[in-house]
């Protein structure tokens, strides 16, 4: 992120301009609870009695504490009461909502006590307009029920986690502890199940989500929202086998389900089985939409799937040196699919269909591969599971660990090879390596651990869609929905705007200026900034900030960073959010400052394999650190840029004979380190505290070459769909 110093560009916007230039309305990020979910047209049936309403317990709850707050405003409230008894509290703390103010102090102030009763007032309406419009999958016929399931999805949208789960799991103790046997007949609490199953895969706890979804089916073995709820959790868990089970068992009970019918498809697809692949998505594609009906998110992607699916067939056993997706695939189709788009082409040519001589792909025990290899896969999964973010909202993937982990390990054997001037082979030509080839390495990887999601270079599009831009959007909050992925970050956003803000009003309002600085004081979360938007015309319904990149190759030059957007309404509501916009004149400042990076690495790694000096190590860490700093900033995929930047950096770094040993910190996201440091060596100085980077053991030596190992798609497929738990384990 830019200094305080640097320039930036301010300007007004509106609140639909914003979105709209965004592409917001493409991308709005809904309640993270809500995300897989089923279409609004499946709900389960009517459910029971309920014993409570939430919302008129949390009004009362609300006016207990107004009520019981002591005088003075200092000591503890009691809570008396069930209530009481079921949630007690902490000094200073609701019993039921947690919240965490900058100027809330203990000892039941009235500043917590006002902040308490904005907050809740503020949940417990919009929980109750939810639940009237009943704007939430799952909908059912029970008001009271409605209640519960919109509170929590109120909760969940305003970034309280724990308290969400903490009312689905209340929901679930009080049945047990009343009903007991009877809590088999009550349709309602299986659906609190699935939801605590669904809310706990959104934070990434595959383990608690999977013993949610157990209790569920353990009601109702025929519940297919909970089926398909956790055939998708296993699918991006990388269970691509269980997952399959899940949306057969889906589809026996819903014939015309599509999103089991199309996660089906492409579970097989992925597993290299495309002939049954092909045959669910082809059922997909023929369940059109009625008139006037809105098409299904499955059968808008299905079309690209399948065209996809073609052509990974019939490249299954074509050696991966000799061909090139991003040249392969037509300009149109890839421009389409990136930005989700109806499959509205021009001219377009299918891919050929499945050819009968090309067999699917085996199952591949890890028993059939030879000792070395079975060690090369021991050490990817190892490897891989070191890029996994711990933040909520990312699932782990054993798959994309094992994907990754090899791509670290063919990049570290890449680059060895090119610093002792050998050459590689790289989309049908024998040359130097240069950096797009490195990063390609861990781009076949990652596009083929998950078929459903384009990974494409964005400078490969077509030059007219390129002169338009691609923008990387990311809603940090939409409305009253936080994006928890991010909220490490958002005071450090923060502050950078507040410093812009000064700025700003120094150059184009000195008056104000003393009036501004004042009122940015008292800014302590984003939602403050509003009012600071009314002291200048220009940006009373929002305005924009650009982060600047410094250069090394020419310092004193400065490249646009992220873009970040804050309007607002006049109820409260704002978007903050970020984005970067990919160019075709920002492409190529990008690409000349990581040329010139890339061809001081190579000629300081050549020299490091010459020398054994620590000086040598640490200037070609720093190059490795810096080379991907731009990358980050640039984002120049259109999916998977944070986790094949990092592969990347892992399999250098080992090429250099340090080996990345810590896991990335909690709550830390490495693109938005990347894209929030000042500088890349703060950057480099950030990685580095966290790598724990140590001499690489010998042993990585005697790996067998990844490239030479999995030559082709085939082989690929094969390595990604074997279990090796059991003999992996045993190493650790």
């Amino acid at each position: 992120m830019a200094p305080a110093g640097s320039c930036c560009c301010c300007c007004c916007c509106c609140w639909g301009g914003a979105v709209s230039a965004a592409g917001a309305a493409q991308r709005l990020l809904v309640l993270l609870l809500l995300m897989g979910a089923l279409p609004a047209e499946l709900h389960p049936r009517a459910l029971a009695t309920e014993y409570y309403s939430p919302l008129a317990l949390l009004k009362q709850e609300l006016q207990h504490r107004q009520q019981e707050a002591p005088a003075g405003g200092g000591g503890c409230s009691t809570q008396s009461g069930d209530w009481g008894e079921q949630y007690p509290a902490e000094c200073g703390e609701s019993s039921f909502l947690n919240f965490h103010d900058p100027d809330c102090k203990p000892k039941g102030s009235s500043v917590c006590d006002s902040v308490l009763s904005l907050n809740t007032e503020k949940i417990l309406n919009q929980a109750k307009s939810v639940a009237e419009q009943k704007r939430f999958p799952f909908a059912t016929d029970n008001d009271s029920t409605n209640e519960e399931l919109a509170l929590a999805y109120v909760l969940i949208g305003s970034g309280l986690y724990d308290e969400a789960i903490r009312h689905f799991s209340t929901m679930l103790q009080e049945a047990i502890e009343s009903f007991k046997e009877a809590l088999k007949q009550k349709v309602d609490f299986i659906d609190a199940y699935k939801s605590l199953g669904q809310a706990y895969r959104e934070l990434g706890n595959f383990e608690a989500a999977t013993e949610s979804f157990q209790k569920a089916l353990l009601l109702n073995q025929n519940h297919v929202q909970t089926l398909q709820l956790r055939g998708m959790m296993l699918y991006h868990h990388g269970s691509l086998q269980e997952a399959i089970k899940n949306f057969k068992r889906c589809l026996q009970l819903e014939p015309y389900n599509e999103v089991c019918q199309y996660m089906k498809g492409l579970s097989h697809v992925a597993m290299g089985q495309f002939y049954e692949g092909i045959k669910a998505q082809t059922k997909v594609m023929l369940n059109d939409p009625l008139p006037g009906q809105k098409a299904s998110p499955e059968y808008l992607k299905v079309k690209y799937l399948r065209e996809y699916s073609r052509y990974l067939h019939s490249h299954l056993d074509t050696p991966l040196t000799e061909y090139n997706i991003d040249v392969d695939l037509p300009g149109s189709f890839k421009d389409h699919w990136a930005k989700n788009l109806p499959f509205l082409i021009e001219d377009y040519e299918e891919q050929p269909g499945l050819q009968p001589h090309i067999k699917d792909v085996l199952h591949q025990n890890l028993e059939g591969y030879k000792p070395e290899v079975q060690e090369l896969i021991c050490t990817a999964d190892r490897l891989g599971s070191l890029m996994q973010y711990e933040t909520p909202g990312f699932l782990p993937n054993t798959r994309i660990h094992r994907a990754m982990g090899l791509a670290a390990l063919e990049v570290m054997q890449a680059v060895q090879r090119t610093w002792t001037n050998s050459k590689v082979r790289m989309n049908g030509k024998t040359r130097l390596m240069q950096w797009r080839d490195m990063f390609d390495i861990a781009v076949k990887w990652r596009r083929i651990a998950d078929p459903d999601q384009p990974v494409l270079w964005l400078d490969q599009m077509p030059a007219r869609s390129l002169s338009r831009g691609f923008n990387n959007h990311i809603n940090l909050i939409r409305g009253q929905v936080i994006n928890m992925r991010y909220l490490e970050y958002f005071e450090k956003i923060l502050h950078f705007i507040k410093d812009r803000i000064l700025v700003y009003h120094g150059a184009n309002n000195p008056k104000g200026l003393l009036d501004v600085r004042e009122a940015l004081e008292k800014v302590h979360k984003v939602e403050d900034l509003l009012p600071i938007m009314k002291f200048n015309t220009k940006t009373k319904d929002g305005f924009t900030v650009n982060t600047k990149v410094p250069s090394l190759r020419d310092p004193g030059k400065e490249y646009d960073g992220l873009t970040i957007t804050i309007t607002g309404d006049k109820v409260g509501n704002i978007l903050f959010s970020v984005e970067t916009q990919t160019t075709e004149e920002r492409t190529q400042l990008y690409h000349a400052e990581i040329d010139a990076l890339y061809k001081d690495l190579t000629a300081k790694g050549k020299v490091l394999i010459l020398s054994s000096e620590f000086g040598e190590a640490d200037a070609v860490c720093n190059l490795i650190l810096s080379l991907v700093y731009y990358f980050y900033n640039l984002m120049p995929l259109s999916r998977g840029s944070s986790v094949i930047a990092y592969s990347v950096i892992v399999g250098a770094m080992m090429a250099s004979g340090k080996e990345v040993a810590g896991k990335i910190p909690k709550g830390k996201l490495v693109d938005f380190e990347a894209m929030t440091a000042p500088g890349s060596e703060a950057f480099s100085k950030i990685a580095k505290s966290w790598m724990n980077l140590k001499s690489i053991s010998p042993s990585y030596k005697m790996l067998p070459s990844v490239s030479e190992t999995f030559p082709t798609l085939r082989s690929m497929i094969e390595v990604l769909n074997t279990d090796s738990s059991p003999r992996c384990l045993k190493k650790l």
